[in-house]
């Protein structure tokens, strides 16, 4: 296979950022495949792999036997990277030296270049990168050089000085300085591929794939929410089955301002006919009632929006399959992808999924990650607010309230909301960021409006700058801007007397506070 159009594997070894180095691969066009380890050896020798990323894992090599991962490296002239875990396993594959606790790095550190390497070249002598380790090669394998070294002297980087390299700090995160550059130089000078990649290239595929699997006469619902994800996946599904395609939007009570009157409009703008409107606010309110736990909320949103799904389907002639927009964070996050992720929030669209479902399901958009769904979407012709629009969570304002959920609450956090996404917009912004919304708990603060005291309930801004929502920074916004907004949420919206700003990025943070 001529060498621009190979792809690059990623083996999964169970990190959080596996799925944000595939991503970041595919940012510069080159399609990159996600793998279990077990399929490592196997997928190596398909003539169309150009190389392979170990990524990063919660394991130690130390507790690993890693003769299998030596075999495998040493029948193949392929190049390898491997990040953090992938940089110790290399080490200790190779009869190096890792060792616990000897230096402990989290976050931003400083990286010292100490021999210029293909893989650092055109980088600067020094720049700041992600680390987040516990163990730490001490000694690089026999003929190995050592290409760079952090501010506290651990082995940042070494090579072989052939084909194998690695890092143990994390260039796909855009926490490090020319991240991007290295995985690029990587790509280019070390696995010889060219750009190629496009997802809107493989829409007629999946167009296609949709139309062979949904047997004649069958039909199916599709969730549908006013989001890019959801909306892109009906446009898919109707360019594949037509009329055959039944919409269902639910209003759970949990939407943003105006949601309905938006998907109404944004379906019968594409030409899609059958949308069924549906509202279980009331529903789903009775439901989440003195809930606390985030966990426990998500699961009974996930469950009850499936459940009508399958009540309403009921109602519709030889419906089989169910489309959602679940996109790759989706998988990633719930700890479906990877089975040795780490679980650190189940998604709306695949953790309240439940163990017997009456139809199958139909994922277009799963192998996708934000990014690439909105150009998907452009590609489609769809409108510029939708392709545009920002991420909204699957259970909607429920993970935005802190505690119980409340008409009260709903409508502070809605309403709040808008007003943040309305300066934005006014003041050209809105594209720029990532997410921007309101976030209400049960803490409450004591405010003077005209002579009287009164106690009302505190806003926290979030608005947060992102590629892919995998990794996250607080948005430095302008402080006339945010007085604006806090001004005009407490004038605007009854029962709020204190705005704060949260300054935390992701990680450590969430996005999202629940």
């Amino acid at each position: 296979m001529e060498s621009r159009y190979k792809k690059v594997l990623v083996v999964d070894f169970g990190g959080q950022y596996t799925h944000q180095i595939a991503r970041r691969v595919r940012e510069l066009k080159v399609y990159s495949e996600i793998i279990s380890p077990e399929d490592f050896e196997k997928e190596l020798k398909k003539m169309d792999i150009a190389g392979a990323i170990l990524s990063g894992g919660p394991k130690s090599v130390l507790d690993e036997d890693l003769e299998n991962v030596k075999k495998v490296l040493e029948s193949t002239e392929k190049p390898v990277l491997g990040i953090c875990y992938g940089h110790q396993l290399l080490a200790k594959a190779f009869g190096g030296l890792v060792e616990k606790n000897v230096v402990r790095e989290y976050g931003r550190t400083r990286i010292k270049i100490v021999y210029r390497d293909k893989l650092l070249t055109d980088l600067p002598e020094e720049f700041w990168a992600w680390m987040s380790h516990w163990d730490t090669v001490t000694k690089p394998p026999k003929s190995w050089i050592v290409t760079s070294i952090s501010e506290s002297g651990a082995i940042a980087s070494m090579t072989d000085n052939h084909r194998i390299y690695s890092t143990q700090f994390h260039p796909e995160v855009t926490h490090t300085e020319h991240g991007l550059k290295i995985l690029e130089n990587f790509l280019r000078k070390i696995c010889y591929v060219e750009p190629w990649w496009d997802p809107g290239d493989v829409v007629e595929k999946i167009v296609e794939d949709i139309r062979n699997m949904v047997g004649p006469g069958e039909n199916v619902v599709c969730a549908v929410s006013g989001g890019v994800d959801s909306t892109t996946t009906a446009v898919i599904t109707h360019k594949a089955i037509g009329d055959r395609l039944y919409c269902i939007f639910i209003d759970t009570g949990l939407m943003r301002k105006d949601e309905r009157e938006e998907v109404v409009e944004t379906l019968k703008h594409v030409g899609i006919k059958n949308l069924i409107v549906i509202d279980a606010s009331k529903r789903f309110l009775e439901k989440l009632r003195r809930i606390t736990d985030p966990e426990i909320k998500r699961r009974i949103i996930g469950e009850e929006f499936i459940r009508i799904f399958e009540e309403e389907a009921l109602k519709i002639p030889n419906v089989k399959w169910l489309a959602q927009g679940t996109i790759y964070p989706d998988r990633i996050e719930s700890g479906r992808v990877g089975a040795k992720s780490s679980l650190i929030k189940s998604h709306h669209n695949v953790g309240g999924l439940p163990d017997k479902m009456n139809l199958k399901l139909i994922e277009p958009l799963k192998d996708f990650y934000k990014d690439e769904v909105r150009m998907i979407a452009r590609k489609l012709g769809l409108p510029k607010n939708i392709w545009t629009r920002h991420p909204f969570p699957g259970p909607g304002l429920a993970v935005r309230i802190i505690g119980e959920i409340n008409e009260e609450k709903l409508r502070i956090c809605r309403e709040a909301s808008a007003i943040i996404e309305e300066e934005l917009k006014r003041a050209g912004l809105y594209e720029e960021v990532w997410q921007a919304f309101a976030v209400v708990g049960d803490d409450k603060w004591v405010g003077v409006m005209g002579d009287t005291r009164k106690e009302g309930y505190i806003v926290t801004v979030r608005i947060v700058q992102s590629i892919d929502g995998m990794t996250a920074d607080w948005y430095k916004i302008n402080y006339e801007l945010l007085d604006k907004i806090s001004r005009r949420i407490i004038n605007e919206v009854e029962n709020v007397t204190m705005v704060t700003y949260a300054v935390t990025s992701k990680p450590p943070s969430t996005i999202e506070p629940c």
